[in-house]
């Protein structure tokens, strides 16, 4: 199972009540409570990549979804809320999908150029 997620903070949290600072710096950066979940995602030792947009993660659903839920909780210390976004691709009986599309789609690419 291949998972991409987002999350984020938005409100006032735990972290700010006791610290008085912002969760967000004056240009809106989140980086902090996403530093938090990404690093739980490293953590778990599931094969995962990160972009400027998303998170994905590889492994069963129950190893996905645990990561997915941990990494949500690490973040509400950040905002009274958070938002989630996740895309999920199930596919029973195949693994290494991370890289694997991606080198797919790459030598489609190429042989496409090739014959063009």
């Amino acid at each position: 199972m291949l998972v991409a997620f987002s999350v984020a903070p938005s409100g006032v949290g735990i972290a700010q009540e006791i610290t008085g600072e912002a969760s967000a710096d004056a240009g809106g950066s989140v980086h902090d409570a996403v530093a938090a979940a990404v690093t739980v995602v490293r953590e778990s030792g599931l094969p995962n990549r990160t972009t400027s947009m998303f998170t994905e993660l590889e492994g069963s659903w129950d190893e996905v979804m645990d990561v997915v839920k941990r990494a949500t909780e690490a973040v509400l210390p950040f905002g009274s809320r958070v938002s989630l976004v996740l895309k999920a691709d199930i596919r029973p009986g195949y693994t290494g999908e991370l890289h694997g599309k991606v080198e797919r789609l790459e030598r489609a690419i190429d042989e496409s150029s090739q014959a063009g």
